[in-house]
C-alpha cells in the first residue's frame, strides 16, 4: 500500500512538474504586461510566429497596445513595440538583462560552438581593431583586390560589350561572400614563381565552391535556428556544419597567404584561452557565417531598388563617378579598373543614404535580452510594467520603427536620399514631435550591437561602387515587380527574396 502511494505521488509530482514546464499555471501578475499564452502547452503562438512573425506582432499590437508577452516554444517574450523604450532596454546592465544567453543558446545550435565569457571580449577586441579604423583601411584594401579577382579580372581582355544575363541575388551573394571570404580567411599561396594567375584561378575555384555549399546550409538556418528541422534536413544540416568545420579548420586556414588580422588574432587568443583545435574549427564557421550571411542578399535588394529607381541610379552613378574622377580614375576606354578606397567610400552620402533606406526595408533582426530579475519598464505614455525573471524582452524594429508611417512617411516606399539633407548631412526623424534616437535598427543596438557593420557597410558599398562604375545594369524584364519576401526569416538580419530576378550587364566602355 504505501508503495502505491509513493508511486501515486510520484506521478502526480512529475504530472504537475510537467503542466508547470508546459506553461499552464502561469497567470498574468499585477502591473505585468497582456499575457497570451496561446492554445498549445508549450509551444504557445510559436508556429504561428515562424508562419509570418511581422503579421502575428501586428495583431498582439492592435490587441493588447505597445507592450504585451506571449508564449513561444516554452519561453516567455515580452514584445516592446514602443521606440522610445528601446534606450532603456538596450543600455541595462547585463545584471538585468543579458543578451548573451539567448546568443549562446543558438550558437550551439546552428554551429556547434560553445561560447564562453573569453570569446566575447576575443571578438569585441579583434573586432575594435581589425573591422575599425586603421584596421578597417587594411581589410577594404584586401576586399579591394578580392574584387578586382572575381569581379574585374577580365574587363582588361578586350572583350567586347557584349550583355551578360544572371539572376541577380545568386549573382550578388556569390560575388560578396567570396568577396568577403577571400579577404577574411586568406588566398591560396602561388605554388613557384610566376604561378599567381593559377593561385587567383584556384581562389575564385574554391570560393565558389564553397558558396554552393554555404548556400545549402543558409536555406536550412531558420527552421535549424528554431529546432524546426525535419529529420531528413535534419541530418543535412549536421553533415553541412562537419563539412564547414573541416573546410574552415585552423589547419587549413594558417596554409593560406594574407590571412586577415581579424581571423589571425582571434584563433591565436582562443588558443591561448585554452580552446581546443575542434571548437576553434567551429568558431572559424561561426564566423563565416557572421560576416557573410546578410551582405550579400542586401546589396542583392540595393542594386534592384536602383534598377527600379533610374533617378536613384543616376544619382548614385553620378556620385561614385564624380569620386572616382577626384581620385585622379576616370572610368573610360582603356583606362585601368578603379581601385577603390576607405577614403573614397567616405564620400558618397547619396550611396550611404540608398544603403540605409534599403536596410530600412528588408532588413529585420529581432534583437532579444534574457530577464535575469524583474525589471520596471516605464513606456512613453507612463504605463509602468513589470517584466518578470526567467521570461525574455524582444523588439522587433523593423515593425515598430522601420516600417513605422509615423517615423518614415511612405514606409514602404524607396526613397534613395531618405536619409541624407541636401548638404550631404544626415537627417533626424521624431514621432509625435519628439526627436528619435532609434529610427533604423538593422545593426542591432546597445552591447549587443554588430561589431562588423563597418566592414559589412564598406564591403557592401564597394561592391556597388564597382558595379555601377564599370557596368552597364539594366532589368531583362523592365516591368519586373520587386519579389515578395521570404518571412521564415524574420528575425535574422537581411530578409531574401522568394524568387530571383534576371539582370544583364556590359562593361560601360
Amino acid at each position: 500500500m504505501v508503495l502505491w502511494v509513493v508511486l501515486l505521488c510520484t506521478l502526480v509530482s512529475s504530472l504537475l512538474g510537467g503542466l508547470y514546464v508546459l506553461g499552464v499555471f502561469r497567470r498574468r501578475r499585477p502591473n505585468e504586461p497582456p499575457l497570451e499564452k496561446g492554445t498549445i502547452p508549450w509551444l504557445g503562438y510559436l508556429l504561428e510566429f515562424r508562419k509570418d512573425s511581422s503579421e502575428f506582432l501586428k495583431r498582439m499590437q492592435r490587441k493588447h497596445g505597445d507592450v504585451f508577452t506571449v508564449l513561444l516554444g516554452g519561453y516567455y517574450f515580452t514584445f516592446v513595440m514602443d521606440p522610445f523604450c528601446f534606450g532603456t532596454i538596450v543600455k541595462e546592465s547585463r545584471s538585468k538583462l543579458d543578451f548573451r544567453t539567448n546568443a549562446a543558446q543558438l550558437v550551439v545550435r546552428v554551429f556547434g560552438y560553445k561560447d564562453t565569457e573569453a570569446t566575447q571580449s576575443i571578438v569585441h577586441a579583434s573586432s575594435t581593431k581589425h573591422l575599425m579604423g586603421d584596421g578597417l583601411t587594411v581589410l577594404t584594401q584586401a576586399t579591394m583586390e578580392s574584387f578586382r579577382k572575381l569581379l574585374l579580372f577580365n574587363l582588361s581582355s578586350g572583350e567586347k560589350r557584349v550583355w551578360q544575363e544572371e539572376n541577380l541575388f545568386h549573382y550578388c551573394y556569390n560575388i560578396v561572400f567570396r568577396a568577403g571570404y577571400l579577404a577574411l580567411y586568406g588566398t591560396e599561396p602561388p605554388q613557384g614563381a610566376g604561378n599567381k594567375e593559377k593561385a587567383e584561378e584556384q581562389d575564385r575555384l574554391h570560393s565558389n565552391q564553397l558558396f554552393q555549399e554555404f548556400r545549402k546550409y543558409d536555406r536550412l538556418f531558420p527552421r535549424l535556428a528554431f529546432a524546426l528541422l525535419p529529420p531528413k534536413d535534419k541530418r543535412e544540416a549536421e553533415q553541412l556544419k562537419r563539412h564547414f568545420w573541416n573546410m574552415l579548420s585552423v589547419k587549413k586556414v594558417w596554409q593560406k597567404d594574407n590571412i586577415s588580422g581579424w581571423i589571425s588574432d582571434q584563433d591565436q587568443l582562443l588558443a591561448e584561452n585554452g580552446v581546443p583545435e575542434y571548437m576553434r574549427d567551429r568558431f572559424m564557421f561561426m564566423l563565416l557565417w557572421a560576416s557573410q550571411g546578410n551582405t550579400g542578399p542586401t546589396a542583392f535588394w540595393l542594386l534592384l531598388y536602383l534598377l527600379k529607381h533610374p533617378e536613384a541610379l543616376k544619382a548614385v552613378r553620378d556620385e561614385v563617378d564624380k569620386v572616382s574622377r577626384e581620385s585622379g580614375q576616370e572610368v573610360k576606354a582603356g583606362s585601368p579598373p578603379v581601385t577603390v578606397t576607405r577614403d573614397m567610400l567616405n564620400q558618397t552620402p547619396l550611396l550611404d543614404s540608398a544603403l540605409e533606406e534599403t536596410l530600412r526595408l528588408v532588413a529585420a533582426p529581432m534583437l532579444v535580452r534574457a530577464v535575469l530579475e524583474d525589471t520596471c519598464l516605464r513606456t512613453n505614455t507612463g504605463t509602468e510594467f513589470t517584466i518578470r525573471k526567467g521570461d525574455r524582452v524582444a523588439l522587433f524594429p523593423h515593425i515598430s520603427v522601420q516600417m513605422n508611417p509615423e517615423i518614415h512617411e511612405e514606409p514602404h516606399e524607396f526613397k534613395y536620399d531618405r536619409f541624407v539633407n541636401p548638404d550631404g548631412t544626415r537627417k533626424d526623424f521624431s514621432r509625435n514631435g519628439k526627436k528619435l534616437k532609434f529610427v533604423n535598427m538593422p545593426w542591432g543596438a546597445g552591447v549587443s550591437t554588430c561589431p562588423g557593420r563597418f566592414f559589412a557597410t564598406a564591403e557592401m558599398k564597394l561592391f556597388v561602387f564597382l558595379m555601377l562604375s564599370h557596368f552597364d545594369l539594366e532589368l531583362v524584364n523592365e516591368e519586373e515587380e520587386i519579389p515578395g519576401i521570404d518571412i521564415s526569416r524574420w528575425g535574422f538580419g537581411t530578409m531574401q527574396p522568394v524568387r530571383d530576378v534576371r539582370f544583364r550587364y556590359r562593361p560601360r566602355f
